[in-house]
């Protein structure tokens, strides 16, 4: 049973795990209004999900994301309908809801990268909190190379990934990079062959639900504020979240496994 329901997404829980397929292989995943709504629905609904620790998005068939859909921007229609107004509204309610959603949520999110991520794919890429890509994966900011900027949010995100130097690179060039180039700057946290993609990424999955979700709910949180908070504020948000945790029954569980050289036994409080 589908966890969202969307013609253009593959949902499935598994294992406390939300598995996600951008299911378009006839368009290599491009983003439809379909697609993104409920891309949007899952993220939000796994955040308030009690069963699910993590998720992880991947593409069906041999891509990743392609981004913006070529023939509904050359037909101006769907997302791309309208007049420069009516476009700019149609981002802020559609795909632009997508990086709100990621970064509203504490939960990690796993970018399991199967072949290419162009564009608002790329970008989709760097909103996850780890990247493992396939030794086939491609990359690209390639939004100049059409006469367009990351309407999607990617500026944001990529530099926050990959340096600001090297976001510019790629922004300003649109150039292609391979999975080994990525490796190198950081976009990609692991290469894999592709036969081992899926067995590498739960490799991360079994290390994320060894740890206790609360602390790495706060320890997601207190990363990303401290993107946007001066040192003694952050200060402050970190002592709170400490205060939290060093009182969760998690925390005593973690104490006591420790002690008695086992694994814990989670309980989320």
């Amino acid at each position: 049973m589908s966890y969202v329901d969307c013609k253009h997404l593959i949902t499935e829980v598994k294992d406390e795990v939300l598995w996600i397929s951008l299911n378009r292989p006839e368009a290599m995943n491009a983003f439809s209004d379909e697609m993104i709504e409920g891309l949007v629905k899952a993220i939000k609904k796994a955040e308030e999900d009690s069963a699910i620790r993590l998720s992880v998005i991947t593409g069906s068939g041999k891509a990743f994301c392609a981004g913006g859909d070529i023939k509904a921007m050359e037909e101006k229609t769907g997302m791309f309908a309208g007049d420069s107004k009516e476009l700019k509204e149609r981002y802020q309610k559609g795909i632009q809801q997508i990086p709100l959603a990621i970064e509203s949520v504490n939960k990690p999110i796993i970018a399991m990268v199967n072949g290419a991520a162009i564009g608002a794919g790329l970008d989709l890429a760097c909103m996850c909190d780890i990247r493992v890509g396939s030794e086939y994966a491609k990359f690209g900011e390639t939004f100049a190379k059409l006469a367009l900027v990351p309407g999607d949010g990617g500026s944001y995100f990529l530099q926050r990934v990959v340096g600001f130097a090297k976001a510019m690179e790629m922004t300003l060039t649109g150039s292609i990079y391979n999975a080994s180039q990525a490796k190198e700057m950081g976009l990609l946290n692991e290469v894999a062959e592709a036969e081992d993609l899926k067995s590498r990424v739960q490799v991360y999955i079994d290390a994320i639900k060894l740890t206790a979700p609360k602390a790495v709910a706060f320890g997601k949180a207190a990363l990303k504020a401290a993107y946007h908070e001066e040192l003694a504020p952050m200060l402050d948000t970190l002592s709170t979240y400490q205060g939290e945790t060093q009182r969760t029954e998690d925390h005593f569980e973690a104490i006591k496994a420790f002690k008695e050289k086992r694994k814990p036994v989670w309980k989320g409080h």
